[in-house]
């Protein structure tokens, strides 16, 4: 038996999964965790589940990253419930050891979860159709609307500063001044269009810093790869990829969205003559994140939902130029410069945003009304 399967077949005997274990495999989607689906059989049917072990290298405190999860997919299952029988295909399920937790450390110092596998769903590493990128603006505006009277104050922060974009910044000048990877020569063009930004990237958060922003339970990571469709309809399911729910702000959970699901282009994409703001698409996830959350949002949420997509792309970009220039530490890479790449095209595309901000914002507010 290869060490892989021994090791997720333990995992599974943490869990104390019902059935017989047939196969694994293994799901080459996302940045930071390793992720399988892992099936078994009982009573005659097939029932899947999804393994991850967790990078402890970004999440230094899984404990409670397991923590918020638990926490907010319990609340909105009771939400949930408030109106409908059952639950489980519009909220992750996970699974507890014997000791009641919803993790497992293994000997070598690996820490694992485990969900239940949603039946007949598909989730989509970009949008096909305008119809999944509406979908998935109501996944995320339902996801903010379940928890809008969650306590913030019971999460942890598990990635300090995690949107900080003024703190993102910082990092970054922080990397140009060691050179650890010998690259800031050969990037001075992106090290200076991501300074232009810097202003116009920082505003959101210094707004929440001066009260004028509300911190809320926030996503932090809305890609539409992070929302489960119905495999026929295509109508949202549940939202996923939960280790970064903290507080924030909802205009850091929409940008974050329109930052992928609104692109052109490819988030790697080489030929920059590609990348600029789809409207279509970013019409399609306003109507559906914002046709859901503006009844609970403040006057000045909605007045910088626009701004965030901005500040999001700018930031991101930042950390993968950060990355780039740190020798490729902290996102998953498939060639020696898609972190640089990755952060060229973020550099373009944020630049779209910043010419287009007032007719991205009028959009926003045709939803709002």
């Amino acid at each position: 038996m290869r060490k892989a399967e021994k090791q997720i077949r333990e995992v599974c005997a943490r869990f104390n999964l019902a059935g017989e274990y047939r196969f694994y495999e293994l799901i080459n989607s996302g940045h930071i965790n390793t992720t399988y689906k892992v099936y078994f059989s009982r009573g005659g049917e097939v029932k899947d589940y999804i393994l991850q072990r967790i990078n402890t290298y970004v999440f230094k405190n899984p404990v409670q990253v397991m923590e918020n999860i638990s926490a907010v997919t319990e609340y909105i299952r009771a939400k949930i419930k408030q109106t409908k029988a059952t639950a489980k295909r519009d909220v992750l399920h996970y699974s507890r050891t014997e000791n009641g937790d919803y993790y497992a450390v293994l000997d070598d110092g690996s820490f694992w979860r485990c969900c239940r596998f949603i039946d007949n769903s598909v989730s989509f590493l970009r949008p096909n159709a305008l119809m999944v990128v509406e979908e998935s603006g109501k996944a995320f505006g339902k996801f903010q609307l379940y928890l809008s009277d969650f306590p913030v104050s019971k999460l942890h922060i598990v990635i300090p500063h995690f949107h900080n974009t003024i703190s993102r910044y910082a990092d970054l000048a922080e990397a140009i001044e060691r050179n650890e990877a010998g690259r800031v020569g050969s990037v001075q063009a992106e090290i200076d269009g991501y300074e232009e930004l810097k202003e116009i990237a920082t505003k959101p958060y210094r707004l929440q810093k001066q009260g004028v922003l509300p911190l809320r339970v926030t996503h932090n990571d809305t890609k539409t790869s992070n929302v489960l469709f119905d495999s026929k309809t295509f109508e949202h399911l549940s939202v996923i990829d939960l280790d970064t729910v903290m507080p924030g702000l909802v205009a850091f959970d929409f940008g974050d969205a329109i930052r992928v699901a609104a692109s052109t282009g490819e988030e790697d994409e080489r030929d920059l003559e590609k990348v600029a703001l789809d409207f279509d698409s970013y019409e399609a996830f306003t109507r559906g994140f914002v046709g859901v959350v503006k009844d609970m949002l403040t006057e000045d949420e909605k007045h910088t939902l626009a701004l965030g997509a901005v500040a999001m792309t700018a930031e991101c970009g930042a950390r993968f130029l950060t990355d780039y220039l740190n020798g490729d530490k902290y996102f998953k890479i498939h060639y020696p410069d898609q972190n640089l790449v990755r952060a060229r095209c973020h550099l373009v595309l944020a630049k779209d945003m910043v010419r287009h901000l007032d007719k991205m914002q009028a959009i926003v507010d045709k939803y709002c009304e």
